[in-house]
Formats: C-alpha cells, sequence, structure tokens
C-alpha cells in the first residue's frame, strides 16, 4: 500500500495566503502516535509530529523500528522527530522513513538529564556546528521537498537564539519549532512572548511557536501578537483532543471515535495507551468521585462498559474528515540496518561508524572482539521520555 504524501512548504505557503496558521499536535513520548495523531487532525490539528525516537536505536533495534514508528496510508501530513548527535545516524534513519513520512525534525528542545547528559536535546544548543552537519547530511542525501526542521528553546543569551535560528536559516532548514521557555524553566512558567516575536521577525523561514497552549483562543492570541506561522500543542491536546476545533472540553464523540479506532484495530494498542489517553481527554469531563472509579480499571471491557453505561448514550454519528486507514507494513533498508546490526561497546555507535581505535592484530590483547556485540536490548523498556 503505498502512502499519501504532503509537502510541507506548500502548506505553510497555503495557511499564509489564506491569513492563517497551521495548528500542530506535539511531539509527545508514548502519546503522540498514530491513533492519537488521527484522532486530533479530525478536530482541526494541520500538522502532526511522531513521538521523539532515538535515531542511533531506530537503525541498530528491529525493535525499536517495531514500536517506535507505525503509519497508516492518510497519516499526513507527518513529521518524525528524531534525536540525534551524529550525522550518520541521523541521515540513516531519515532514510529508512522517508517514505513513510513528509520530513524530518532534530530535537533541540529536550531539556531533560538523560537526554543532556548523552549529547541529546537542549545538548546541541551549544553545539550549532554540529547541528548544522545533520542539517546538511539530511539536505544533502534526500529530496528537496522532504523537509527537515529543528525544534529549540529559547537560549538565556537571547542574542544567541537570534544569531542561531538565522544560522539555521542559511544552512536550508525548511522551518523552526521554538518553544517559548528556556531549558531551565518548568513547564508551568510563563512563556516569553516578546522573545518568540523577535525569532519570529528576525527569519523569513516559516516558526511554529510553542509551549502554554490549552484552548483555541490561547492559540490564536499567541499567532496574533507574535505573527507566526503555526502554534503547536502538547499537554493542552492530551487533556483536550478537540482543542483546535474551539472545544472547551473533550467532545462525547470525539471519546467515541477514539473507542471506534481501537476496535477497528484493537491488535495495534495497548490497555496503557487506550487507557491513559481516556484518562486525560475525560479530566475535565468526569466528576471526581467518577474519575476515582475509572482511572483505575484494568480492561479493555471495564473501561468501554463504564463509559457505554456513564457517557457514551446517545452520541451522534460523525462525519470523518480523517478516518483510521489499514496500517502500512513498513519496509526498511536491509542496506542500511545490516549497517547498523553490530555496535560497539566501546563508543556505543554502530560498527561502521565507530570511533575507536581500529583491530590490529600486532598490538591486540583479545579484547577488541569482545567490544563487538550484536545488539538486543531493547530501549523502549525503559520509560525515560517526556515531551521534547
Amino acid at each position: 500500500m503505498m502512502k499519501s504524501k504532503t509537502n510541507i512548504v506548500d502548506l505553510f505557503d497555503e495557511a499564509k495566503s489564506n491569513n492563517k496558521y497551521l495548528k500542530v499536535c506535539a511531539p509527545m513520548v508514548r502519546y503522540s502516535k498514530v491513533q492519537f495523531r488521527t484522532l486530533v487532525k479530525n478536530y482541526g490539528v494541520d500538522l502532526c509530529f511522531t513521538p521523539m525516537i532515538l535515531a542511533d536505536s531506530f537503525c541498530q533495534n528491529s525493535k525499536a523500528r517495531h514500536s517506535e514508528f507505525s503509519t497508516t496510508a492518510n497519516d499526513t501530513p507527518l513529521i518524525v522527530q528524531f534525536a540525534a548527535n551524529s550525522r550518520e545516524d541521523f541521515v540513516d534513519a531519515s532514510k529508512l522513513i522517508y517514505a513513510y513520512a513528509d520530513g524530518v525534525d532534530l530535537n533541540c528542545g529536550c531539556p531533560q538529564k538523560w537526554a543532556m547528559k548523552d549529547g541529546y536535546g537542549c545538548a546541541l544548543l551549544s553545539k550549532p556546528e554540529v547541528i548544522h552537519d545533520l542539517v546538511r547530511g539530511i539536505k544533502n542525501n534526500l529530496p528537496n521537498d522532504f523537509s527537515v526542521s529543528v525544534k529549540i528553546r529559547i537560549l538565556k543569551e537571547f542574542k544567541k537564539t537570534i544569531t542561531m535560528c538565522q544560522q539555521l536559516e542559511k544552512c536550508g532548514v525548511s522551518f523552526l519549532t521554538v518553544h517559548g521557555r528556556t531549558p531551565t524553566q518548568k513547564s508551568g512558567d510563563k512563556i516569553d512572548t516578546f522573545a518568540l516575536q523577535e525569532v519570529c521577525e528576525s527569519v523569513k523561514i516559516p516558526i511554529i511557536a510553542n509551549g502554554g497552549i490549552k484552548t483555541l483562543q490561547d492559540a490564536d492570541n499567541l499567532y496574533n501578537e507574535i505573527n507566526c506561522n503555526g502554534v503547536m500543542a502538547a499537554s493542552g491536546l492530551l487533556t483536550n483532543p478537540g482543542l483546535f476545533s474551539g472545544a472547551e472540553k473533550t467532545p462525547l464523540s470525539c471519546v467515541k471515535l477514539w473507542m471506534d479506532m481501537k476496535d477497528k484495530e484493537n491488535e495495534r494498542i495497548t490497555f496503557q495507551c487506550y487507557h491513559h489517553h481516556l484518562v486525560f481527554m475525560l479530566e475535565k469531563v468526569l466528576s471526581k468521585q467518577q474519575k476515582s472509579v475509572f482511572n483505575h480499571l484494568s480492561t479493555f471491557e471495564s473501561v468501554d462498559k463504564y463509559l457505554y453505561e456513564h457517557l457514551i448514550d446517545s452520541v451522534d454519528e460523525q462525519i470523518l474528515k480523517y478516518n483510521f486507514d489499514e496500517f502500512i507494513e513498513c519496509q526498511f533498508s536491509d542496506e542500511i540496518t545490516m549497517k547498523h546490526s553490530i555496535k560497539c561497546r566501546g563508543c556505543g555507535k554502530s560498527m561502521c561508524y565507530c570511533k575507536c581505535t581500529k583491530y590490529d592484530s600486532n598490538t591486540s590483547d583479545g579484547k577488541y572482539f569482545q567490544s563487538c556485540v550484536t545488539d538486543s536490548s531493547d530501549y523502549m523498556d525503559c520509560n525515560i521520555f517526556d515531551e521534547s
């Protein structure tokens, strides 16, 4: 089955010509997967990101590829976000998903300690030369209509933020997403709209503004204040997937659609994912007493029974703009995956890109062969991610 494709630059141009902005679903680890992406696109979302994916693990580990990326025929427009700090991993991971996405995004906005320690996310903000190298890798190896973007945060030294955005524009990025908080600020802190406005005025490429969006009015106000090209929402969409449609809380039709999507492909969604999304969606719908019961249900059957008895009694049929199509069985290039099938214990890189000293039979003590292992680890066993 062929995957539908969208030109992201054209998408921004069309919105601008109509004096509108793109409404964007953020990359949210464990949550912005294909079922949720399809759901929110029926309620006003124009562009979706996948959860952040570690580029090196995606190349090295078949389990990571299977668990972290899935798509359907109409899962577009779609940007795949990678965490990467080497050109080779970023380019190879992007080549693997090229046929199934409309662009890739480099995460330079994750402030979590584990990411910073491993040289991902916000750690790259202090290494603009690395970001430049990664972006140019995509521009030099993939077609021009395949977008490459970067998600950043405001730097404490604001002038450096402007300089970085201008450098990225010259480097050839298709657009930028800018989170209106610094790496050390907390999610509840107020975003810096002045800084976001300055960024928008300093470059000609599209800017998506991110941070603090809980309602459609919040998004409209931010767009009108800073004149950005897109507004991204994260936790606001989790608690209300109908946010960009103007709904003040999750519409019951949205809950019913989520249930129908689960029924259509029940082997493709875990109970944890299904239930967690509903817990978020119903935060403003259920009473405190109801939530104390619903949030502790433990089976698909008990959840659906509760919803039909307490909420979903007479929901009108909805005309869907985006149906939940059949899944595409992604075919990943053996030429690329085989290169990454063995990794070095020393530097952690795939052997073809190993940075350690190469084997020398005259000086070896035999330990070299102990450093080469086939990767059987599944990094997704660890819940180490959060919204990027």
